[in-house]
């Protein structure tokens, strides 16, 4: 089974990217952030010729998570914002005001659901903006919200088919910056974001590419100003946590550099997989020639 996460940054711009990516990697299950959709309007029909069933939580201009499994996976147990009832709709004339109007949970950032026997959590993490603010502050009680969440799945017996994935908004360590001496003193790298995802995996999970590479340079984000993804300077802050039995069946991990580029016009994140029981449908990453050629630019 290969199951992937993928920040798309609108599903509706990235629609065509993420078909292409469903026939080039062939995952099983795929999670999705910031679709940027309301549920009704998710595209459930195109998913669907494509073999899939789509499950879709989202507020409408901002946000939004999804799930997307293998037709004939058996999916249920449906939770979303960690079963604390209804998100705003920040959709056309919807009751949300702008992006300044901040609170997490009031917000489509978690969706939760049983496929094929695996307790599949789908997050989008906020994203902090700057250090000491209440966007920062804010994002740190939501980490605590999702720990807590992740308690009640232990008590209730899933805590070893928990798969946990998304964009994180955290690099976890130095080894997933570019540089940590720029990036000092940021949200996505400061130690209270870095606590809290700590104290995610030390419920019991692995951080699943990192059990597979120990390689630095290898990022799932990279900024579309100045030429960052081209230099390479990113981040890996898109992360699949596993529970111990998901992790005992894992065989591969890969970042997949190749889907940052376009045509059509790419998410500024790349999909991050993992393969259980056996390697899934190759492809290539292109991680050894993109660096290879990036060094010989910058000597």
């Amino acid at each position: 089974m290969r199951i992937a996460t993928w920040n798309v940054n609108s599903l509706k711009a990235r629609q065509e990217a993420v078909e292409n990516w469903l026939q080039r990697a062939a995952p099983d299950i795929l999670l999705m952030q910031e679709t940027k959709l309301g549920d009704a309007d998710a595209p459930v029909m195109a998913f669907g010729m494509a073999g899939y069933q789509l499950l879709h939580h989202g507020e409408g201009r901002w946000n939004g998570v999804a799930i997307a499994a293998r037709d004939g996976l058996k999916v249920d147990d449906i939770v979303t914002n960690f079963g604390d009832g209804p998100v705003r709709d920040s959709g056309p004339g919807g009751t949300a005001g702008s992006e300044d109007d901040f609170d997490p949970f009031d917000e489509a950032r978690m969706l939760a659901a049983t496929v094929d026997g695996l307790r599949i959590v789908t997050v989008y993490a906020p994203n902090g903006r700057v250090v000491g603010s209440p966007f920062y502050e804010g994002k740190l009680k939501w980490f605590e919200r999702l720990g807590r969440y992740l308690d009640d799945e232990r008590a209730a017996g899933r805590g070893n088919q928990l798969l946990v994935g998304g964009d994180f908004n955290v690099a976890p360590t130095d080894k997933d910056v570019w540089d940590p001496d720029a990036a000092h003193g940021g949200t996505h790298v400061s130690e209270p974001e870095r606590a809290a995802v700590r104290a995610l995996i030390d419920r019991g999970l692995t951080d699943t590419y990192r059990a597979r590479h120990d390689e630095p340079g290898r990022f799932t984000w990279w900024d579309y100003r100045a030429g960052m993804f081209h230099k390479n300077f990113g981040m890996r802050i898109d992360l699949l946590l596993a529970g111990s039995d998901v992790a005992g069946r894992l065989v591969d991990a890969e970042i997949d550099r190749q889907a940052r580029k376009g045509p059509p016009v790419p998410s500024d994140h790349a999909p991050l997989t993992i393969d259980l029981d056996e390697p899934g449908k190759p492809f290539d990453a292109d991680w050894e020639g993109a660096l290879s050629r990036i060094a010989k630019r910058t000597r």
